[in-house]
């Protein structure tokens, strides 16, 4: 799913972002066209089908395998590192179309923000920003300052609705907590929104939209 300018421009600035468990690319990539510039290519990506343990295993769109929702509770280490690598693929695939690393954002919603933050924390390419809602840092204890060698700078936005009933405010607050201790703490920006729940709202989606055109600005 790709939306892009009508505009007859070359477009050297992207975001990617990944949608939640069991949606697909289709309606942030509505969301995203209210809060577009005419500029920015924005790239929407399906997630593949898979049965998900946290729904009694019922297939559906997942980035990968969610075990339950406690901060404590057991990860699918391998899937995570599998969506990563798939993510990472589509990276450098752009910067092969021409796009240059330090011009993509990469972001998501829920398991598909998780997924944004684990991926660029580990990525070798250098990005513009990532922006991660609603969500949570998968596989946090085996993450480290040392272990990220390429974006110890990268500018993060982070939101989180006060009122998520699936995953908590307290999942927000723990992960810009360890976020700190690994980047700069000065490039993390993280807003909350009262009475908002596990979605979006306009105030939240201006916030993108800001955050978006200070880290690709349009190049002459």
């Amino acid at each position: 799913m790709v939306i892009s300018s009508d505009m007859d421009v070359c477009l050297n600035v992207q975001v990617i972002f990944l949608h939640g468990l069991g949606d697909t690319g289709h309606g942030w990539a509505e969301a995203m066209a209210g809060i577009r510039a005419p500029y920015v290519k924005y790239i929407c990506p399906h997630a593949p089908v898979m049965p998900v343990t946290l729904n009694m295993n019922m297939a559906m769109p997942s980035w990968f395998d969610i075990i339950g929702l406690g901060p404590d509770a057991e990860e699918d280490e391998t899937g995570i590192k599998k969506a990563a690598e798939s993510i990472n693929a589509l990276i450098d695939q752009e910067v092969k179309n021409g796009i240059p690393s330090h011009r993509i954002v990469l972001g998501g919603f829920s398991q598909g923000g998780a997924l944004s933050l684990y991926t660029a924390l580990k990525t070798h390419q250098k990005l513009a920003g990532v922006v991660a809602l609603s969500c949570w840092l998968p596989l946090r204890n085996s993450l480290s300052k040392s272990v990220i060698v390429t974006n110890k700078e990268i500018p993060v936005l982070q939101c989180h609705g006060e009122a998520d009933p699936l995953v908590p405010l307290i999942f927000g607050c723990l992960t810009v907590e360890k976020l700190k201790t690994m980047l700069n703490p000065n490039s993390i920006t993280f807003k909350t929104y009262p009475g908002m729940p596990h979605s979006a709202c306009p105030e939240e989606m201006m916030d993108i939209k800001q955050f978006i055109e200070k880290q690709l600005p349009p190049v002459d």
